[in-house]
């Protein structure tokens, strides 16, 4: 498989790590999240960590941004707190991405080695939810 990259997109991952370095503080709020909207608009938003398992920051990212009526989402980021940097979505995560927005793009890697790859080369072969579903007429 050949991952495909695009450009990263720097501001996004700013946006994220500021809000990781503000806002994530404790055990309960350790992840932060920035999409860019289609229209150019950045949504942020933090997990909320809970012994139940909770949910990422990611996903309510996906719940902040429909909030502010933000329905398509170009590319997404995760930034762990205490400087940990950018970090990569976990399956679960991967899996709802690719539901919502199956174009999304996401920022993966490490230091100065990030990029930006498709949510389907995160999740190769996927199970496609949508693909599933009877049509009802």
């Amino acid at each position: 498989m050949t991952t495909q990259t695009s450009p990263v997109d720097h501001e996004l991952v700013q946006a994220a790590t500021d809000v990781a370095r503000t806002r994530c503080q404790g055990d309960n709020h350790t992840m932060a999240a920035a999409a860019r909207a289609r229209d150019g608009r950045i949504v942020t938003a933090v997990n909320a960590y809970h012994f139940t398992g909770g949910p990422c920051a990611e996903l309510v990212l996906i719940g902040a941004a429909a909030a502010r009526g933000v329905h398509e989402l170009d590319t997404v980021v995760a930034v762990g707190d205490r400087d940990r940097g950018v970090v990569p979505p976990c399956g679960r995560c991967r899996q709802v991405l690719l539901d919502y927005f199956p174009a999304i793009e996401v920022i993966v890697g490490e230091g100065d080695r990030i990029r930006t790859v498709l949510i389907t080369d995160l999740l190769p072969e996927s199970y496609v939810w949508s693909d599933h579903q009877l049509d009802v007429e």
